[in-house]
């Protein structure tokens, strides 16, 4: 079993997700460790393989060499949030699970069978959510609401960082928002894309509270300083 994935001494309800995708691949452990320190909750893992979406990104080593540069300066674990851009997802999901994946999410048109991806997930004592492109219908969510931890509304098509926010994703989140409510059960509310200081409050207020930032941190010369202001942006 890995690490909860509400770590103590983290007392918001908001967390910050930065995506190593836009981190410099020539020292990801200790860009991982220094943006920890500049205070993210989650370490957001994208994850590509040149079919499902135009680029390559990384494999189930990185996720097990990063593993141990995952945690703060008091050792607290961090978990880290693998999104899977790839089809088909099965195989892989495990490879990740088994090297150290807290949360593990998947596009359900990427999967012959989304319950059975999911409980796979789950059965390796991994958390288990649901990937949504920006013109994608959420359909699916009628029928595995029960079954997942989190929802992953993408703000702008997967693939490549550096993208802008795409604002109908703002009334998807919202709608997502009153089925989780509506559920009755804990399940985080995610985005990706185009997320900023500027604009993170319109989008928590849109129901979102947990928010993957990638060129937004690691583009910048300090990383405390940007994840500083989109805190005080969330209030």
């Amino acid at each position: 079993m890995h690490v909860n994935c509400d770590n103590s001494g983290m007392t918001s309800r908001f967390k910050i997700a930065p995506s190593i995708l836009s981190a410099d691949f020539a020292r990801l452990g200790d860009e991982v460790k220094t943006v920890i320190h500049a205070g993210a909750d989650w370490i957001h893992f994208d994850v590509m393989d040149n079919h499902y979406v135009p680029n390559l990104t990384f494999g189930p080593m990185i996720c097990q060499a990063l593993k141990p540069h995952a945690k703060t300066a008091a050792g607290v674990a961090v978990p880290i949030d693998v999104h899977l851009m790839i089809s088909p997802v099965d195989a892989l999901a495990a490879s990740f699970a088994e090297a150290g994946a807290d949360l593990i999410s998947f596009h359900p048109d990427a999967s012959g069978h989304v319950h059975r991806s999911i409980q796979a997930i789950k059965s390796k004592g991994v958390k288990a959510g649901l990937v949504f492109n920006p013109a994608e219908p959420l359909d699916v969510l009628e029928w595995t609401i029960d079954e997942i931890d989190l929802i992953l509304i993408m703000s702008v098509n997967p693939g490549f960082g550096g993208q802008s926010f795409i604002d109908s994703a703002l009334r998807k989140i919202e709608h997502v928002r009153k089925l989780i409510d509506a559920s009755g059960r804990d399940i985080r509310l995610e985005v990706d894309g185009g997320i900023k200081a500027e604009n993170i409050r319109r989008v928590a207020d849109a129901g979102a509270d947990t928010f993957v930032a990638g060129s937004a941190i690691f583009g910048k010369p300090d990383y405390k300083a940007v994840i500083d202001q989109m805190r005080v942006a969330l209030g």
